[in-house]
């Protein structure tokens, strides 16, 4: 199975930053925004991915990832011409869609937790679509999934006024292998958009939806907004600094997973800044 990253986007909701760099390369903390939704795929085994962004900021997300060979992984790059909605990302990625599906993932959501990862694919059935449930303060501002007494999505609906439930769906998404010719099905929303909601609903139509919820020892956190920016800051200097580890580092991630060896987390660590190359060279001492 391969991974869909989306990493396009106007980032209005971030300007001015965003009038200068692409949203999902902005900072969390120590490391790039699009380091997150990476590192979460490939702690799920992930190793091929396809990277979509927009023509102004390829070059930028090239010099950045390259083609992923240094952590032992395959990265490909597609255009988003204009921000069609995150559907249009099933279409531009057709070619990632196997039998077995593919993972969509946002480039500005963040996935934190035990197991969160080693779980995403534990349970998906090819021929369906997966999705997550998270319970939220607000669920106002998300896509909402509106379920039965025995928790079945009855509807999901997308940032409801009167909000039937408070279970958030989170943008990552486990899509089979018909999505991109569902895709070409849909209409575009009131604002313009492909929305990957009325993509979901077409399979929750068929009987083929599947809604996985997420524990209370995950952290989901949405990063498009200058409040969720810092707050996605300080949660990973606090777990980082507390627990003397790093989250999403992707050098240590190849290396746990066997993606590369040794000799490629030596070669990181001499190409990583000091605080990194020594917590790399620590690892090398104690793998």
């Amino acid at each position: 199975m391969r991974g869909v990253i989306l990493a396009g986007g106007s980032g209005s909701r971030l300007f001015p930053l965003t009038a200068v760099t692409s949203k999902q390369l902005l900072p969390v903390f120590d490391k790039p925004m699009i380091h997150y939704p990476l590192a979460a795929l490939m702690l799920a085994g992930l190793r091929d991915f396809v990277m979509i962004t927009t023509e102004k900021h390829r070059g930028a997300y090239q010099s950045l990832l390259r083609d992923g060979r240094q952590w032992g992984i395959s990265i490909e790059y597609r255009i988003q011409s204009e921000p069609r909605g995150i559907a249009e990302a099933v279409s531009i990625g057709a070619d990632a869609f196997s039998d077995s599906g593919a993972v969509l993932v946002l480039g500005d959501n963040l996935f934190y937790g035990a197991g969160f990862s080693e779980d995403l694919l534990s349970t998906y059935v090819p021929g369906t679509a997966q999705v997550f449930g998270y319970r939220v303060a607000n669920p106002r501002d998300y896509a909402v999934a509106e379920l039965d007494e025995d928790g079945t999505v009855m509807d999901i609906v997308e940032k409801p006024l009167i909000p039937r439930s408070d279970v958030a769906v989170p943008g990552i998404y486990v899509l089979p292998q018909d999505a991109p010719d569902l895709v070409q099905s849909l209409q575009p929303s009131p604002r313009g958009e492909l929305e990957i909601t009325d993509l979901n609903r077409m399979y929750l139509a068929q009987g083929r939806l599947v809604l996985k919820q997420l524990s209370r020892g995950t952290a989901w956190l949405d990063t498009g907004t200058f409040a969720g920016l810092h707050d996605a800051s300080t949660f990973v200097r606090v777990v980082q600094e507390r627990q003397g580890t790093r989250v999403a580092c992707l050098e240590e991630i190849a290396f746990r997973r066997g993606f590369i060896d040794e000799d490629g987390l030596e070669a990181c660590a001499l190409e990583a800044t000091d605080d990194l190359r020594q917590y790399l060279s620590r690892m090398l001492l104690n793998p």
